[in-house]
């Protein structure tokens, strides 16, 4: 069943409370791209999409009864316009809120001239389901660091540095909730077939990182894992296991690539390859699920290039 785009939801995952998320339908996509909203006296978003569907978060706080005037803060994990594409539009409707950015990215939501020139390159003809991301003012911005602590009342964001995925990569532990807003770095979870999918997008993407990331999330020890893509996931006491089996995923998919890499000997013949491979068509659709993969292998072809 689809998540239907834009409806807000309960996260009823664990003991989890005053914490919503909706489908921004991003990609034209169900159950790809997911944004939360913690109800608390410091309402909060996390996570704003593309950009291109930023009304359904607005909507999500009207049905929330929260004003526009009272969302205190957005938060977003990282920079990758799939995370804060709709920042500065949510920033613009919403004229008190903080908008909290990992530190080494910031500028970026400032003049995001060459945000927008990389993501262009990343997703290719993707780039038609976004939107050119409205640049933040420089004195909205707080930066974030390892360590920081966002807080919301009866919920805090915990700031813990997750830099595999992206140099500009934080999670976000809720204590109260005892969950992790986990961005890129628990990787992608698929609820209709209930298995974990990589993600390694260019030009960042470092997997000895990736699987440091892992171990942060683990240290942790949450009970619920909030995946940007997609939505809630309780874990429970298994936390430890269903990290271990993402950070097997990625370790594979980086394996597979290289081996195909050492026997075509030409990167573009690898892309095809792997976007051909159509594994996800029938969750996703066979164009996202192709340049997905597509996107995926030339992240993973860039570092292993910086490795050689």
């Amino acid at each position: 069943m689809g998540s239907e785009i834009g409806a807000v939801r309960e996260v009823t995952a664990g003991d989890c409370t005053d914490c919503y998320y909706l489908d921004t339908g991003m990609y034209d996509t169900e159950e790809y791209g997911a944004a939360y909203i913690l109800d608390d006296e410091r309402p909060a978003v996390v996570e704003t999409g593309i950009g291109t569907n930023h009304e359904l978060i607005l909507e999500a706080l009207d049905e929330l009864g929260i004003d526009r005037e009272e969302l205190a803060a957005i938060a977003v994990t990282h920079i990758h316009l799939d995370h804060a594409g709709g920042a500065g539009f949510l920033a613009d409707a919403c004229p008190n809120a903080d908008v909290y950015v990992p530190a080494p990215g910031s500028g970026l939501l400032v003049d995001p001239t060459r945000l927008v020139e990389g993501t262009k390159n990343a997703v290719g003809d993707q780039w038609e389901f976004y939107v050119e991301p409205k640049p933040i003012p420089e004195e909205r911005i707080v930066e974030i660091e390892d360590g920081d602590s966002i807080d919301l009342g009866d919920h805090e964001l915990r700031v813990h540095e997750a830099p595999g995925h992206a140099f500009h990569q934080v999670i976000f532990e809720d204590p109260a909730n005892d969950a992790v807003f986990t961005g890129d770095a628990a990787g992608i979870w698929v609820p209709q077939t209930e298995e974990i999918r990589e993600t390694s997008p260019p030009s960042d993407f470092d997997l000895e990182g990736c699987l440091d990331d892992v171990e942060t999330l683990i240290e942790i020890d949450p009970d619920v894992l909030l995946y940007t893509h997609f939505g809630p996931r309780e874990v429970g006491d298994d936390a430890e296991t269903v990290l271990e089996e993402y950070a097997t995923v990625l370790s594979e998919w980086v394996d597979a690539v290289a081996a195909k890499r050492a026997e075509l000997e030409d990167d573009t013949a690898v892309v095809g390859h792997f976007a051909n491979a159509g594994e996800m068509a029938d969750v996703w659709g066979e164009r996202k699920a192709s340049a997905e993969a597509a996107m995926n292998a030339r992240g993973v072809l860039g570092s292993l290039g910086e490795r050689d």
